[in-house]
């Protein structure tokens, strides 16, 4: 694939949308053209401006802007010297199949189940992970089957989980009609919208990682280690181990069980019930439990998702409850920790920032946006906590925007932004101005928020389009172990992309003193750089069905 120096979205532009084009290195000129592929007939022809260097790419980058073309058909972009861009296209459901692929991942994902090969293609497999599991430092077995595996392993884990399913909660509340085709799934509910039926699945599953008698929730299921990379799921047969209750699993668990409550009540009374009164009994196991940092205990070596505090995940399921009950005890919870940055007393002395880093996250880490989503959407909020915390997403939103347009490529430039799962944390960027747009109608973050979009499918440093299996540069080898078995890529994957902490050894030999925002690898074996998880595309198909691209 030869190197390209002109950077599109490969998927291509909405019609009525900003059309934007980005040049690097070479003798480009001070105008482009904009080639119609039907009958390589010139269309448009723009200027170009804007140079301006990129620290984390370590290169300089020129824009231009055809925005005013909005005639449906497909196109290429060609600079004064003669190089290309790859073909794209303009039009209004261009992003239809994308999101297909990408909804139906989850589908493929499907743990404890047979997944024939009517439905599943290359990536059939029988029955797996069906035995009972081990309770850690036990002789206690229990049934945790079903669930989704979690990335490119076969693992399990509640908080991990607890956030897909948010995501794909608020991407159908959202905006639903995004989820009103054929996915090409079998269809068991006649009664439950596709991804409704898919979420219930995992809240049934989420049900049997609770402590029937604490109320606590289990952090994770998986072996002790990680199987070999290029076995199906079916083919890892050791022992299942359920790991220990952690406080952040647990607020996690009671956050989407009282989002379960409210979308399940017009479907299924019983099973909303059921949600709520899960998420009730692990409120009250975790306003006992004091905060548990999870840790690996011994000779369990797979994902940890611990390491941190638990502010976040119980701001986030005292705001859901609030919002799904309307009780004053939920609601004065949520309001402490909506305040808390404003807590000084709280505060004093804490060298660990997590507190004052959880509100701007919709990650696994860092979950207090949700709770702000929460607060912000229920009834019976105090103003003064509404308008702080409107207040502090326009600071941060402002932030974004002064950090981002210092950059030539107007990403951030700090190098801690490429950071494992990097794809995730633009498009959470994206999620958020556009949160802030509702009540500050800036247009510059709904443009800012769509460069994010437009990063993932190709506008980056690498020009490359960093979903499986769409455009014309993608990444092709993803670190995922179905795909590592069958040397078939499952479509519609967003892989975790640049990182500048190298964390594999594909990444050590062969990203030595390259930047930050260039630090990929597609190969199999980069885990660090080209792993896929259900958080990471769950996080797309929600940007994805905000901004109407489906």
């Amino acid at each position: 694939m030869n190197k390209k120096n002109i950077l599109i979205n490969q998927i291509g532009y909405l019609k009525n949308e900003k059309k934007y084009v980005l040049f690097k290195e070479g003798n480009i000129g001070n105008t482009f053209k904009v080639i119609r592929l039907a009958d390589n007939k010139e269309v448009y022809e723009g200027k170009i401006f804007d140079k301006k260097y990129s620290d984390v790419a370590k290169e300089e980058v020129c824009w231009g802007e055809f925005s005013n073309l909005n005639e449906e058909g497909k196109y290429k972009i060609i600079a004064s010297n003669g190089e290309e861009s790859y073909e794209f296209s303009i039009g209004e459901r261009i992003y239809k199949e994308v999101f297909k692929d990408a909804v139906r991942f989850f589908y493929l994902q499907r743990c404890g189940e047979e997944i024939p090969k009517c439905y599943g293609g290359d990536w059939a497999h029988p029955v797996c992970h069906n035995t009972l599991a081990r309770v850690y430092g036990t002789d206690k077995f229990i049934d945790v089957t079903g669930g989704w595996h979690d990335a490119g392993d076969y693992g399990r884990y509640t908080v991990a989980t607890s956030k897909t399913v948010a995501d794909l909660l608020l991407a159908y509340e959202e905006n639903p009609k995004a989820f009103e085709q054929d996915f090409n799934v079998p269809k068991r509910n006649k009664e439950l919208p596709y991804i409704l039926e898919e979420i219930k699945g995992q809240l049934v599953w989420l049900f049997k990682m609770q402590d029937e008698e604490l109320g606590g929730v289990y952090h994770k299921v998986t072996c002790a280690n990680f199987p070999a990379h290029d076995v199906m799921p079916e083919s890892e047969t050791e022992e299942l181990i359920v790991c220990p209750i952690s406080t952040d699993a647990t607020g996690s668990f009671a956050a989407v069980m009282a989002m379960g409550y409210e979308k399940y009540q017009k479907y299924d009374q019983d099973f909303a019930q059921k949600c709520l009164s899960a998420a009730e009994k692990a409120w009250e196991y975790l306003i006992k439990a004091p905060n548990s940092i999870f840790k690996n205990p011994e000779g369990i070596t797979t994902g940890e998702y611990g390491g941190r505090g638990d502010v976040d995940s119980r701001y986030w399921a005292a705001a859901q409850l609030f919002k799904a009950t309307n009780k004053e005890v939920y609601k004065k919870e949520a309001e402490y920790y909506a305040m808390l940055d404003m807590i000084k007393e709280h505060n004093k002395g804490k060298e660990d920032d997590s507190e004052k880093k959880m509100f701007f996250g919709y990650g696994w880490t860092g979950k207090g946006a949700y709770g702000d989503y929460a607060y912000l959407t229920s009834q019976n909020t105090s103003a003064k906590v509404e308008e702080h915390i409107k207040q502090r997403l326009k600071a941060k939103a402002e932030d974004v925007m002064k950090v981002a347009n210092e950059d030539g490529y107007r990403i951030h430039t700090k190098n801690e932004r490429f950071s494992w799962g990097s794809n995730m944390d633009f498009l959470i960027l994206s999620l958020f101005l556009t949160d802030t747009y509702k009540f500050e109608k800036k247009e510059c973050y709904l443009e800012q928020a769509r460069r994010y979009i437009d990063y993932c499918f190709g506008m980056n440093p690498l020009g490359i389009c960093y979903i499986t299996r769409y455009g014309t540069h993608y990444s092709k080898y993803p670190h995922h172990r179905p795909a590592m078995a069958t040397k078939a890529t499952i479509p519609g994957m967003l892989v975790g992309g640049a990182c500048w902490k190298k964390y594999d050894d594909v990444a050590k030999q062969q990203l030595k003193g390259v930047p930050a925002a260039k630090c990929y690898v597609d190969d199999y074996e980069s885990y660090g750089t080209n792993e896929v998880d259900i958080y990471w595309s769950s996080t797309l198909i929600w940007a994805l069905a905000r901004m109407n691209r489906i």
